[in-house]
């Protein structure tokens, strides 16, 4: 029998057992296989997928959505990823259909690739801003910044949660509980017992990647990165919104190199919710 075309196959939910095949769909499309966000990813969010009849999936992705389940309040779309031998078939548009409307009334977020860019503004997402994904061996220099920063403990998890639903404008408890185990260090900026900033370092493949970076001000986003960099002998990477241009230079001053930029698109809303002045850096740009 002739093997069905992926226009007729249906599209499922994924869960944590599909995993490898999508590490798999990664290293198909020339991506890092990147299982341990791709862990977090499928138990923090909703995947969707086609599958292979020959083996494999056709197509993926992940939403994850902020605010109260049944009703969310915001959701992002991440890791969009249309195998080689089934690519320019319009697997990919019909899949992002297939969320969209998933979503309902929910707006959305995507961090967008040049290459994915026209598929998202056809199916009505718009440009609301910027990321630049920076990488590099951070380099010690200049004057510390004067800010006391602390790995965290259990203790600061409740502050932690009420610091990131202030900056991110939505409740993201069930992603943020996650970050003890998920992330090899998170540490928190202090002021007078006040928590004013919180960022974590989490493994990816041969770098540790900086997200969550949420911060008062730019000196505070520096000693939380600066400190994060003291405790690894790994390259950082992060993604960091571009109106930080303070901070961008400091990274770049301190050995990061420029890696390539993002468009922040967004779906029903004009903007992402929250206060972008306080927001340095996503946990991924897979979540939002």
């Amino acid at each position: 029998m002739p093997t069905p075309s992926p226009a007729a196959l249906p599209i499922r939910r994924l869960t944590p057992r599909d995993l490898a095949a999508c590490a798999d769909l990664s290293e198909d499309r020339g991506w890092p296989r990147e299982e341990h966000k791709w862990g977090l990813l499928l138990s923090g969010g909703t995947g969707y997928g086609i599958d292979d009849p020959d083996g494999g999936l056709v197509t993926a992705c992940v939403v994850t959505r902020y605010g109260p389940y049944e009703d969310p309040e915001l959701a992002a779309i991440g890791m969009v990823l249309v195998a080689e031998r089934h690519a320019r078939q319009g697997v990919g548009r019909r899949l992002m259909r297939h969320v969209i409307e998933e979503a309902g009334p929910a707006p959305l977020t995507l961090h967008a690739t040049a290459y994915g860019r026209p598929l998202y503004e056809e199916l009505g997402f718009k440009v609301t801003g910027q990321a630049e994904m920076v990488r590099g061996m951070f380099t010690p220099g200049g004057s510390a910044p004067d800010v006391f920063t602390r790995p965290a403990t259990a203790e600061d998890l409740a502050p932690v949660l009420r610091l990131d639903e202030e900056v991110f404008g939505v409740d993201r408890t069930h992603l943020i509980t996650r970050l003890p185990a998920f992330a090899d260090q998170l540490r928190v900026a202090e002021e007078n017992g006040r928590i004013i900033g919180y960022a974590a370092a989490w493994p990816n493949m041969t770098t540790h990647v900086v997200g969550p970076l949420v911060a008062r001000d730019t000196q505070t986003a520096k000693a939380l990165v600066s400190s994060l960099a003291a405790h690894t002998d790994r390259p950082l990477r992060t993604d960091i919104d571009v109106r930080h241009e303070d901070l961008l230079s400091w990274l770049k001053e301190r050995g990061l190199a420029s890696v390539g930029f993002n468009a922040v698109m967004t779906h029903k809303i004009p903007a992402l919710p929250g206060d972008w002045t306080r927001r340095f850096a996503p946990l991924t740009v897979a979540a939002g």
